[in-house]
């Protein structure tokens, strides 16, 4: 369970500052320094080994973000990602961005098989898209977005393939603006909830 915790709660004031995963009985706070003044002052970079903690807290970051839109998700800590394998796997691009020595977003771009029935043999796959609410707003998934997509052009791979839940309408109308188009939507029917 991921509890909102902000300056009001730690005594501060009212601005929010992070989330606590309380599963794990660990609290995480970004308190940040100074305000963005401008996008120089995100780096982006490959992820490595050491930042494995904070990524793990990412994709449960993610994960409960997405149970809304993903009834059938089991309950308690689950994992979408092989994080250490996608880090050190050559076919794989994963990225983070830094602002102040702190991770406050990551993304990956894989080289996946295409199914046989696709023009193109191979295409980039993305995923872990994920911003720390307080930089979300700022341009960065775009950032990470874009170093991405020219990865795979540099691969030669002319399609990039992104999935989201159809009720997730706020990424849906992100990616459409940075030039993604819907495609194949699927569906599912729970036949205990009729």
């Amino acid at each position: 369970m991921i509890v909102e915790t902000t300056e009001e709660t730690l005594g501060l004031g009212k601005r929010n500052l992070g989330f606590n995963y309380a599963s794990k009985n660990i609290l995480l706070v970004l308190i940040i320094e100074k305000p963005i003044r401008n996008m120089q002052d995100i780096k982006l970079r490959l992820a490595t080994i050491e930042d494995l903690d904070a990524l793990e807290e990412f994709e449960q970051a993610v994960i409960q973000y997405e149970r809304p839109f993903a009834p059938q998700l089991k309950d308690g800590p689950i994992h979408y990602y092989a994080i250490e394998d996608l880090i050190k796997n050559e076919n794989s691009c994963f990225v983070v961005a830094e602002y102040n020595n702190q991770l406050v977003a990551s993304g990956y771009a894989s080289m996946e098989e295409a199914e046989p029935t696709k023009k193109e043999r191979f295409h980039a796959y993305l995923g872990f898209m994920y911003v720390v609410p307080e930089f979300r707003g700022k341009g960065i998934n775009g950032m990470i977005v874009q170093h991405l997509i020219d990865w795979s052009k540099k691969h030669d791979l002319s399609e990039i393939v992104i999935e989201l839940y159809a009720e997730n309408q706020s990424a849906l109308q992100a990616y459409k603006k940075i030039g993604f188009h819907p495609d194949l939507l699927k569906m599912r029917l729970n036949t205990e909830e009729e």
